[in-house]
């Protein structure tokens, strides 16, 4: 009897065409992080329940533009750049959960066939993108971390450009700011292959980094505006108050999370 072999479709007698590797996933990142607050109504719409809004500042919001390179636990796709490098914006809210803060990811989008299939085992719903930012550099004309240092992203979907941002470094700071500061509290859902039958994958799950390590962050000032397109909701999460921006480079390891509920949601 014949066995099919990977982690991830499309599976084969070898696994080698998986378009994911098993699990510890390993990031190197530069982050570029605007944090701002919005009518806090439109991150209640955003929570499927069980999930509430959190009770202090229940309207921030953190929109995230990353510079990755990951890989499994060899590292042999660094040596091989494109089963590596993406980039992602994402926008990130807090909620409450029998009474503990979590932070969850409402909209993200990825520019990798690799990075989405990881979104969907992690309960992030990601969707294809084009995303930008400057990179820093010692040399030459592009900026150095220190104060004044200027970095710009532009993130586009569909052929329409959804947010951009201009950010301005300032002075170092303790904190990457305090949206995306708590474990993540995400759902996996799959619908049945039988028509009416509801939802054959229903999870609330929590997961977070198994290690992390990261540079100083800085803390800046930003300039952002988000734009309507006809296929995606950013925009509804306006931007009423600004509270800052910040830049990071980080390391993290992903191995996994746990389930909080099953059958907990009505999504559709």
């Amino acid at each position: 009897m014949s066995s099919v072999r990977g982690y991830f479709h499309p599976k084969t007698a070898s696994g080698a065409s998986s378009l994911i590797p098993s699990p510890p996933w390993r990031y190197s990142g530069d982050l570029l992080t605007v944090e701002y607050r919005t009518d806090p109504a439109r991150v209640r719409e955003l929570l499927p329940e069980p999930l509430e809004p959190a009770d202090e500042d229940p309207g921030a919001v953190a929109l995230i533009w990353a510079d990755w390179q990951s890989c499994a636990q060899s590292g042999a796709e660094l040596l091989d750049p494109v089963l590596s490098q993406y980039k992602e914006a994402f926008a990130v809210v807090r909620c409450k959960y029998r009474g503990r803060t979590y932070s969850r990811c409402v909209h993200i989008w990825v520019d990798k066939d690799f990075a989405i299939a990881r979104g969907l085992h992690q309960g992030y719903p990601k969707k294809l993108g084009s995303i930008h930012q400057t990179r820093p550099h010692p040399f030459g004309p592009a900026p150095r971390i220190e104060a004044g240092a200027r970095f710009g992203a532009t993130l586009a979907a569909a052929d329409r450009r959804l947010a951009q941002a201009v950010v301005t470094l300032r002075e170092p700071a303790e904190t990457n700011g305090f949206v995306n500061g708590h474990p993540m509290a995400h759902h996996r859902w799959l619908p049945s292959i039988e028509k009416g039958k509801g939802l054959a994958l229903d999870e609330l799950i929590e997961s977070g980094a198994a290690s992390f390590e990261g540079g100083q962050p800085w803390v800046g000032d930003a300039e952002l505006e988000l734009f309507e397109a006809p296929t995606e909701e950013l925009a509804r999460l306006e931007v009423r108050e600004p509270i800052a921006a910040y830049y990071r480079q980080v390391g993290v390891v992903w191995d996994g999370g746990r389930l909080l509920e099953s059958g907990t949601s009505d999504a559709e």
